[in-house]
């Protein structure tokens, strides 16, 4: 099943709202694994919480929320600061992520799912040794081939993986993407399919000596053709939450990636 982009989401502002929307998508994943004879426990969903304020937050994390996903580095260190009094909360920076701002990931964040550049990676890699922390980091891969998104060209991918041993700090989970932007599953799979075929890959290559288990992909409208696919991590936020008040342009930088990729 894939939504349509020009679908919506109500808002989830209530306890019972939320617990609804969470058991549902647990619910599709299972029902996503089941045709695929996968077990639903390989499956993590992580809520995608840009835009949700601060109440809304706590109400997730009393119905069992426990990780959070922001595109902006410096509103999900607002929200981490602004939620410090709850324990075991994790947040993933799931967006573009500038050099300059390598150092509030390292100060704060678990997991960073948008790796892109070696630039990047040596940012990183600095700022996590003076805070004395590791990283859990994903490698982001265009699979779609559209210009207006970041990641790597598949093609690329094996090269680069290689070269992330000379940076210790960063603990390298996996591959990221973001699919097609449709309607038709038959343009969407693919997205889907080439970045399972390039973590087989990736394993395949026993010189990478990583085991790159995870496969982040999908979102509200189509984590269940991730899923089949073997994501092995759903990024979910409207579907959770309700619609977003600021249109996805917010989210996505001015300029080119080719232009900030290095």
């Amino acid at each position: 099943m894939v939504v349509p982009a020009f679908s919506s989401y109500p808002t989830a502002s209530r306890l019972d709202e939320l617990k609804h929307n969470v058991e549902a998508i647990r619910s599709r994943i299972a029902a996503a694994c089941a045709r695929v004879g996968r077990d639903p426990a390989e499956v993590r969903l992580l809520p995608v919480s840009k835009t949700v304020p601060i109440d809304r937050l706590r109400l997730a994390y009393a119905v069992g929320c426990r990780e959070f996903g922001e595109n902006k580095v410096q509103e999900a260190h607002h929200k981490a600061e602004a939620t410090a009094d709850l324990e075991e909360v994790r947040w993933a920076v799931i967006g573009h992520l500038q050099t300059n701002k390598a150092k509030y990931v390292a100060r704060f964040a678990s997991e960073f799912q948008a790796l892109d550049s070696l630039r990047l990676a040596e940012a990183l890699e600095r700022r996590l040794q003076v805070e004395g922390r590791a990283l859990d980091v994903f490698v982001q891969v265009n699979t779609s081939g559209e210009a207006s998104k970041f990641g790597l060209p598949p093609e690329d991918v094996v090269g680069f993986v290689g070269k992330l041993s000379a940076y210790p700090a960063l603990r390298v989970r996996g591959l990221m993407t973001l699919a097609l932007l449709s309607g038709d599953p038959a343009r969407v799979r693919p997205c889907f399919e080439r970045l399972r075929r390039l973590r087989e890959r990736l394993r395949q290559e026993t010189s990478i000596g990583l085991e790159m288990n995870e496969l982040s992909m999908g979102m509200s409208g189509d984590f269940e053709l991730a899923v089949e696919e073997g994501a092995t991590t759903v990024r979910v936020g409207q579907a959770i939450f309700g619609a977003r008040t600021v249109p996805d342009s917010h989210y996505w930088p001015e300029a080119s990636p080719r232009e900030n990729a290095s």
